[in-house]
């Protein structure tokens, strides 16, 4: 299978989860707009996500990985089998302990750490506790959900890991559904979430379970002991899990910050959510890959494979989200308005959340280069430097964050994110050419302007045609009048785009075929006159 066939499995996996994220987020809305039940949840379930991204998803995806890879093909499945029971006996200790201890301590760490702006609104921060109490063992269902999906990534079997997130929000809008069908009032609603993503997790743990056991491997329970390999993927762990949770380390930060200002966290997610879409398909969906496919080629000593799964890996992120990039920023009101506007989303904060979507479109490209990046350090068992590149991000980020958040709120934290993606993104990238682990690729190099070229063209003119198309973009229009014409909108950006990137070169149907064509073992980087030829 092509590298691109791979993208295109996780990233079309994980494209269904977010357009149903999307559905779920359209009923919040409806039903808790940004008040403070709305402030409430958001805040309450940052917390456990944003353990799941630091503990479970950075580490395993990048520290467990390699090591897992390796043990299978030093000791065949028998031995990951026994690796894999000898980190399950650990992991499922610390979670019990690390969960028992943070429900006794949550009204502090609300209070006092998480949203210290709530602490003026006793309703608020009582919902707060509760939620957050109710919902936070789902973090040790998704840390031992997300181990097996490494061990799945490591098998090469992508589906079963990619669609089990979609779970949260088939039952997070049944719960919303309901609560309109029977007309529960927002503290109900808040509860009834709550108790759905505990049932999310559980749900998601028994998929990628499943999974795990008809690809060949049953774990068994051990008692925990730090072996060999246990003690290796812990130090690998570590500074992987402050690398790959960086963008959920400075959500968190934010979301203390934001707690301050009523509906802030609530504008913040509900951009959040709508940027997500281009970084989870592209972004998610190359990081998840290219991790085990870099590893393999570095263990097989195949440099030059190693290079071109890179350059190729940025081209297609670049090919598929400068366009994503450019359209955020112009057209991030009527999106916000045909998803979120209705019930109690009003046209205040349709404004305030079109704001914010369009600075993130700003950092979009940075976001997920990122991803495309980090495997290159993470497959060599570094994970030391993204950690020190990751702590400079953070300090950017709230260095800014707490100077601009008081003259432009929530687009000032926006704001301090996407300068801080940037920061983390220019580092990363200029040590892998500083060490020689990214090789000189004139193609990709000519084709990067060019596609910024395509993608600005398409910006302008979809700049100028909301302006011509205001009034059926318009709150006053029928919902089916504004779903149409953005739709229309957004068809005729692509048909643009498109256009313009293969018309200078940015992109060849040729060099598409081949990446297409090429399966995982490709041996080299494709040759330059040949490539270049194709790309204008």
């Amino acid at each position: 299978m092509s590298l691109v066939k791979k993208f295109a499995t996780v990233g079309g996996a994980t494209l269904g989860s977010r357009l149903f994220g999307f559905i779920r987020e359209t009923f919040m809305a409806a039903a808790l707009g940004t008040g403070p039940v709305a402030d409430a949840f958001n805040t309450a379930f940052r917390l456990p996500n944003t353990f799941r991204r630091l503990f479970a998803e950075g580490a395993f995806n990048s520290a467990f990985v390699p090591l897992f890879a390796k043990e299978i093909e030093a000791h065949g499945m028998d031995g990951a089998r026994r690796f894999s029971e000898e980190v399950f006996g650990v992991l499922f200790t610390v979670l019990l302990l690390l969960t028992i201890a943070m429900e006794l301590a949550m009204p502090f760490i609300v209070g006092k750490l998480i949203a210290p702006g709530f602490a003026d609104d006793p309703a608020k921060f009582a919902s707060t506790v509760t939620f957050a109490t109710i919902m936070f063992p789902y973090l040790a269902c998704m840390s031992l959900a997300a181990m097996m999906a490494g061990m799945l990534n490591s098998l090469h079997r992508y589906f079963a890991a990619a669609i089990a997130p979609v779970f949260l929000n088939f039952i997070l809008i049944g719960v919303l559904a309901y609560a309109w069908y029977s007309g529960q009032d927002a503290i109900a609603v808040g509860y009834a979430l709550s108790w759905g993503v505990l049932a999310a997790g559980m749900v998601q743990l028994a998929i990628v379970w499943v999974a795990v056991r008809n690809a060949g491997i049953r774990i068994g329970f051990r008692r925990p002991r730090l072996t060999a390999n246990v003690k290796r993927l812990l130090v690998l762990a570590l500074p992987a899990a402050i690398t790959g949770g960086i963008t959920q380390i400075n959500l968190l930060i934010n979301t203390n910050i934001a707690s301050a200002k009523e509906g802030a966290v609530s504008s913040l997610v509900y951009a959040d959510r709508i940027y997500q879409l281009p970084l989870g398909v592209v972004g998610i969906a190359v990081a998840t890959v290219l991790l085990p496919e870099l590893a393999r080629a570095l263990r097989g000593g195949n440099l030059n494979e190693a290079t071109n799964l890179q350059n190729r890996s940025v081209e297609f992120t670049l090919f598929l989200t400068l366009p994503a990039a450019a359209a955020l920023l112009v057209i991030s009101e009527p999106i916000v308005r045909l998803l979120f506007e209705r019930g109690q989303f009003s046209p205040e904060s349709t404004v305030v959340v079109g704001h914010i979507l369009a600075i993130y479109g700003l950092g979009l490209p940075a976001f997920v280069l990122i991803k495309a990046f980090i495997p290159g350090f993470f497959a060599r068992e570094d994970t030391r430097t993204p950690m020190i590149f990751a702590g400079i991000s953070v300090a950017v980020n709230v260095s800014l964050a707490l100077t601009l958040f008081p003259s432009l709120a929530a687009s000032g934290i926006a704001t301090a994110e996407v300068v801080a993606g940037w920061v983390n993104a220019l580092l990363l990238f200029a040590t892998l050419v500083w060490r020689g682990h990214w090789g000189r690729d004139i193609p990709l190099l000519t084709r990067i302007p060019r596609l910024v070229i395509a993608a600005a063209v398409m910006a302008a003119v979809l700049y100028f045609a909301v302006d011509w198309l205001a009034s059926p973009l318009s709150s006053a229009a029928p919902l089916a009048t504004r779903a149409i014409t953005l739709c229309g909108l957004i068809a005729a950006a692509m048909v643009i785009y498109f256009a313009v990137a293969f018309g200078i070169g940015g992109a060849s149907l040729a060099m598409i075929r081949r990446s297409v064509r090429r399966g995982a073992s490709a041996p080299s980087v494709e040759p330059s006159a040949s490539d270049g030829a194709g790309g204008r």
